[in-house]
């Protein structure tokens, strides 16, 4: 086995949990490779031994295994843009809060090699969309994608935006509205979901647009295939706007064209037999909650 191993650099909480994931790699024999940063933090416990190191620019390639990532669904976010395009398949342990994408509980994190060595799992490729937009080039260069979500937004002022928005060149609608939100089938059970959102698998060939605080009290959420292209335009009375894919944020000036697709590669994660999608919509979004049942 080759394993990658990322985290935040602020929790301290997790090097417990890694130090048990490498006692259990170790049995394996398995060739570990850690984030250079997490690398850092993890060199200072009592049990720290020498491993290999890994960036964003370097150190990662298609041989790997497995790439764990120690946190929230925050930091599997962020292990998408260490991942990128290379198809090394990701699997979560959570060491944060609700955790619907790092799935596996931090007391077992032994089971994420156990399980692996069995065969207990299947590997889930999930969709993601990419931005095009001259402006913000410079801004996210080859990161211009997003597992979740692709957001614009209003910025320094309560008022709202306007979102002109196309898809496939035909004109849909502008939304008066704090912003709007472009979902992947992963990111239906975040902040579109918050927003009045749908949930949908992960397997689901679809997008949505989900409008923030539309003040067109008709404005509803809209699912649409994911081979659309979608162009939208935002104007306000701000000079500028947010965009945000995932968790980075960029400023761009109101009038600019923003196109969104589909990316042209999937990220896959690991969906353990005893951690599927189903259980944990039971379970973490209490689905379904009823004492009849």
């Amino acid at each position: 086995m080759k394993v990658a191993i990322y985290g935040q650099t602020y929790q301290d909480n997790a090097i417990e949990y890694v130090i048990e994931l490498l006692d259990e790699l170790k049995k394996e024999s398995a060739e570990v490779f850690i984030e250079e940063e997490f690398y850092l933090l993890y060199q200072k416990s009592a049990d720290a031994l020498t491993f290999p190191v890994f960036n964003t620019k370097e150190g990662l390639d298609s041989s790997f295994d497995m790439f764990v990532s120690f946190g929230g669904d925050g930091t599997i976010l962020r292990a998408t843009t260490f991942v990128k395009d290379l198809g090394i398949p990701i699997v979560g342990v959570n060491t944060g809060r609700l955790g619907f994408l790092s799935t596996f509980k931090k007391e077992d994190v032994r089971k994420v090699v156990q399980e692996f060595v069995h065969g207990a799992y299947t590997v889930v490729e999930r969709s993601l969309v990419q931005i095009h937009a001259n402006a913000l080039e410079t801004e996210f260069g080859d990161l211009n994608f997003a597992l979740n979500e692709i957001t614009v937004s209003r910025k320094d002022t309560t008022s709202m935006i306007t979102v002109e928005t196309h898809l496939n060149d035909e004109y849909l609608t502008s939304y008066w509205a704090d912003g709007l939100i472009i979902s992947t089938p992963t990111g239906s059970t975040g902040y579109s979901l918050s927003c009045g959102g749908p949930v949908i698998v992960p397997t689901a060939k679809s997008l949505v647009l989900t409008p923030i605080a539309p003040h067109n009290l008709n404005a509803r959420p809209l699912v649409i295939s994911d081979d659309t292209k979608i162009r939208l335009r935002v104007s306000g009375r701000e000079e500028n706007h947010l965009v945000s894919l995932d968790s980075r944020i960029a400023s761009l000036e109101n009038g600019q064209e923003i196109t969104i697709t589909k990316a042209p590669f999937t990220v896959k994660m690991i969906e353990y037999t005893s951690e599927s999608f189903l259980k944990t919509l039971r379970n973490k979004l209490l689905w379904g909650e009823d004492k009849r049942n």
